[in-house]
């Protein structure tokens, strides 16, 4: 008989495959080891495949659509509710393959290995960020346990640590001289991993620039205010494909800056945003938000009265999100239509 759907429960090494036919009857359920799997799709007709969007996904979605599969990837809270009874791979894999045919199944772009490489140059510099802060502040709190306060800010902090360590710090030498040497000998590899970190996070600013150079969309949502580079590149390689999206407030709501609703018997109720889908992709746009209504403050044109306006009512970190949900629909409309922003006449 021939297989119609699959739904893969994609794993490390093991892999639960579930098929069925035209008529919803099961065709195979087996388990197959990681090099078995191009081995067994290879020999399928092409079929409609399902997975879930998780570790390792988009790269097997890559290889099954080489082989003729249409391939499909799914939140796994969408997959969630169609397990039955006790969870196991078994169960998930079918869950998977029934969720694949739902007409009204949500499904996730499949991101090709560039904009996988863009991302993950994100993340890295990310990382990096987070360990320097954890060094910023073990280093403050370090001084501070001997009466020395620093400013906030990395360059703060390696400057006060550099004056502690010359042998002649001018007139504060014998007050300094009172730490004790230990301390000093723990500062000092701590101060050299966060001048190291800065260079490999300037590294890899440089390369994120060089491929927002030559990326189209990527050039055409920096012209938006409050998108940099960052924020450009970033939404660019992780909206595969914006059409799937249905208008500016959905692609909103994919990023969780839409309130979340609890209303029932034909009352509204709306509380704080969802904070659902890509926190990465939000924290750039509330904080290109929260530098547009600073300027905002300062400028006082006639561009900006909308958000002179909320500031009247609202608190500055809810006209931030505010903000960053329109910047999230006008980025979708760039994208698209293919177009360049174009700002509203005064």
């Amino acid at each position: 008989m021939e297989i119609i759907t699959i739904g893969i429960d994609l794993a490390k090494n093991v892999f639960q495959v579930h098929g069925v036919d035209d008529a919803g009857k099961i065709v195979v359920r087996r388990a197959l080891r990681r090099k078995e799997m191009l081995g067994f799709f290879g020999k399928l007709a092409p079929c409609l495949v399902g997975m879930e969007a998780c570790a390792t996904a988009h790269h097997w979605a890559r290889e099954l659509a080489r082989l003729g599969h249409e391939v499909r990837l799914m939140p796994p809270a969408y997959v969630k509710p169609y397990v039955k009874r006790n969870k196991n791979d078994t169960a998930d894999a079918e869950a998977i393959c029934e969720a694949v045919t739902r007409p009204t199944m949500r499904f996730v772009a499949v991101k090709s290995a560039e904009q996988q490489s863009v991302l993950m140059l994100h993340r890295s510099r990310a990382l990096l960020v987070r360990q320097r802060t954890m060094l910023v502040n073990a280093v403050r709190a370090h001084l501070a346990e001997f009466g020395i306060v620093v400013g906030l800010g990395v360059r703060n902090v390696t400057t006060a640590v550099h004056d502690l360590l010359k042998p002649d710090n001018g007139p504060r030498a014998s007050e300094d001289r009172a730490i004790p040497d230990l301390v000093l000998i723990a500062l000092a590899p701590l101060v050299t991993a966060i001048e190291d970190m800065a260079g490999r996070i300037k590294q890899l600013e440089v390369e994120i620039a060089r491929w927002h150079r030559a990326d189209e969309t990527s050039r055409r949502l920096e012209t938006i205010p409050g998108f940099g580079v960052m924020t450009a590149s970033a939404m660019s390689a992780s909206v595969a494909n914006p059409s799937m999206f249905a208008s500016g407030r959905e692609f909103a709501a994919w990023l969780g800056l839409t309130p979340r609703q609890n209303s029932s018997g034909g009352k509204e109720r709306l509380g704080g945003i969802t904070k659902m889908g890509d926190r990465y992709l939000r924290t750039l746009l509330v904080i290109g938000a929260t530098a547009v209504i600073r300027y905002a403050k300062e400028e006082g044109s006639a561009k900006t009265a909308w958000i002179r306006k909320l500031l009247d009512k609202k608190p500055a970190k809810v006209v931030a999100v505010a903000l960053a949900n329109k910047m999230a629909r006008i980025a979708w409309v760039l994208m698209t239509r293919h177009e360049t922003y174009r700002a509203a006449p005064a």
